[in-house]
């Protein structure tokens, strides 16, 4: 089957999705990867706070306040050592019914000419090569829970890249074509693999820091948490191999 990608406009307002917001994600065993940067905290603290048993994933050691947060510090460019690691997830806590894959970084150059490969290396570490071992490692159990949920977090870019953006458009466009493979394999099981499209970040921090700055095409991390709660309260077949705008484009 072939996966065809839709882009569905989600205007990104915390009242628009909070309203479509309950507890369908109560008791559910979720992992959050990447969970130590500003979007991980955001999403685990909103899924924990929702009822969520949440694996908040890291490369080094996170501290975590309240109850229903589980952390974990795994390296996901060790293979074998997160395959293990999931299996462990799966004996801990029964079953898995989400991985929420927020691992990322940017590297950006003047002009195309002045693109440094380098920097190719390590976003092909980070958005693609932890991308799959972790996919690989839990894909299994997301086909077999009731309402497994898969996201990444991508941009623009990886559809209409600018020169500067080279080595980053074409990790991201190289995440998302792995994510719709994983939805193909997904399809015709109760799980889906959502792409999750927003043009900047936005956290509170940055707002105190520079309050007079533009943020009309950022997208907060509150409100990149009510998204992703809100994959449990959709069919899987309207989220399987979708790119969900939060842009508000």
């Amino acid at each position: 089957m072939i996966v065809i990608p839709v882009a569905v406009a989600l205007p990104p307002t915390r009242q628009n999705m909070r309203m479509l917001q309950s507890s369908a994600v109560s008791g559910r065993v979720i992992v959050v990867t990447g969970a130590g940067g500003p979007a991980g905290r955001a999403v685990v603290r909103r899924l924990a706070a929702d009822g969520a048993r949440v694996v908040a994933a890291d490369v080094r050691p996170q501290h975590w306040d309240g109850p229903n947060v589980f952390p974990a510090v795994i390296d996901l460019l060790d293979a074998d050592g997160t395959r293990a690691w999931a299996d462990g997830v799966a004996a801990e806590h029964g079953a898995v019914d989400g991985l929420i894959h927020l691992v990322g970084g940017w590297r950006g150059a003047e002009s195309f000419a002045d693109t440094d490969l380098a920097d190719w290396a390590l976003l092909h570490d980070l958005l693609i090569r932890t991308l799959q071992h972790a996919t690989l490692a839990f894909h299994q159990r997301l086909r077999r829970s009731p309402a497994g949920r898969f996201a990444i977090v991508s941009q623009p870019a990886a559809r209409r890249p600018t020169q500067g953006d080279a080595v980053y458009a074409t990790a991201k466009a190289a995440a998302e074509t792995w994510t719709l493979a994983l939805a193909d394999a997904l399809s015709g099981t109760s799980a889906a693999a959502t792409i999750l499209v927003v043009e900047a970040l936005l956290t509170d921090a940055m707002r105190r820091e520079a309050p007079d700055a533009d943020y009309s095409r950022h997208t907060h991390v509150d409100d990149l948490a009510d998204a992703v709660a809100a994959l449990w309260n959709r069919p899987a077949d309207e989220l399987n191999g979708r790119r969900l705008d939060l842009t508000g484009s």
